[in-house]
């Protein structure tokens, strides 16, 4: 038996000796990064912004295995912020789809959630009515059986089965009733609740975790009282994924006592809020870089790498690994990474076929 099989299903409890200690040590480390955002000037707002709304984007996906392209992603949550950036790209319509949802979520967090909002966003994250091969039912509840499975084709192991399709409908009224009316718990514990109640009704053909990911920012956002997004829940739950599949199946399978769910939860949260003060060390780095760069001219390509540098490139920079970024000749890679260096932005580390590349360190 499911848990939204159980006769009180949706009366969720918990045991507030174990949550309220923890609710109190996420809503304290929220003061501190609300406190420190607002002493720092509104650039470095909007860079550390950018920064955790484009890992938000791509973690959720990641999550789904779907790989999105970091440049675009910038790029479109940039241009819909008017945020001015450096080597801008076009992104492709998945990208701008997810885009549009979580910006939607966190800009307009304060709106009512209905089904046609809720149907905007499914829409938008499956701009061709396909998820991969396969043509879906887009903005729409589903209408066929819904199983989180896993293991090969033949042997799959059933994690969860969602609510039959005809049941959706009336599921979908009472959450909504509930996200949009019921303002007796703390907006941090109702990010928590909002999660567990929406996955489990898994109310579409596919995009059922980044919708409900898009939904507990927007709770988040409620809960922060800002537009403004400096932590990301979906990058945390990202690393944690293993842990979150099993907690959440655990409570899925449980009684209504979710202590456990809250209990990771909280602890999840807390966790992605630490990473703020890495989020913001990065922002002044690629703030400080520009501002003692800026009388130095970047043709295109050195700007996309240069701001790959700051902020997402793992490895070691090479004249063939330039060439493939930017889509130019080895000649051309070397050219540039030359001129880099002769105008005090890159190192040469190595020699020969060891041979790299590195920004200079900022002082």
């Amino acid at each position: 038996m499911y848990i939204y099989q159980k006769k009180e299903w949706p009366n969720f409890t918990w045991d507030a000796a174990i949550i309220t200690p923890l609710l109190g040590k996420v809503r304290h480390q929220q003061g501190i990064i609300l406190g420190v955002m607002q002493g720092l000037g509104f650039r470095l707002q909007e860079e550390t912004v950018l920064q955790t709304l484009t890992l938000d984007v791509i973690k959720s996906s990641e999550i789904e295995g779907e790989q999105l392209n970091h440049d675009q992603v910038r790029s479109s949550i940039a241009k819909r912020l008017g945020i001015e950036i450096a080597a801008a790209v076009p992104a492709d319509r998945n990208v701008d789809g997810v885009v549009v949802m979580l910006l939607d979520t966190t800009q307009r967090y304060e709106e009512l959630l209905d089904e046609e909002r809720l149907f905007g966003w499914h829409a938008a994250l499956f701009p061709t009515g396909r998820s991969g091969m396969y043509k879906i039912k887009t903005a729409d509840w589903r209408d066929g059986v819904m199983q989180v499975t896993s293991g090969a084709m033949g042997r799959e192991i059933i994690h969860f089965e969602a609510p039959v399709a005809d049941k959706v409908p009336h599921e979908m009224d009472v959450f909504f009733n509930w996200f949009n009316s019921d303002q007796s718990l703390d907006p941090v514990l109702k990010a928590a609740f909002a999660h567990l109640w929406f996955v489990t009704i898994h109310p579409f053909d596919d995009g059922n975790g980044r919708v409900t990911r898009a939904l507990t920012d927007m709770q988040l956002a409620r809960a922060d009282q800002s537009k403004k997004r400096f932590y990301s829940m979906s990058a945390q739950i990202q690393i944690e994924r293993k842990t979150y599949y099993s907690i959440l199946e655990k409570t899925q399978k449980g009684d209504l006592d979710i202590t456990d769910w809250l209990d990771w939860f909280l602890n999840c949260l807390f966790r992605s809020m630490k990473q703020t003060d890495q989020t913001i060390a990065m922002a002044l780095k690629r703030a400080q870089f520009w501002e003692i760069n800026h009388n130095i001219d970047f043709n295109h390509r050195q700007q996309k790498v240069t701001q790959m540098l700051l902020d997402t490139f793992f490895g070691k920079l090479t004249v063939s690994k330039y060439a493939k970024i930017t889509g130019v000749s080895t000649d051309t890679a070397l050219r540039d990474l030359q001129d880099l260096i002769s105008k005090g932005i890159l190192v040469q580390e190595g020699a020969g076929r060891g041979t790299s590349y590195k920004l200079i360190d900022l002082v």
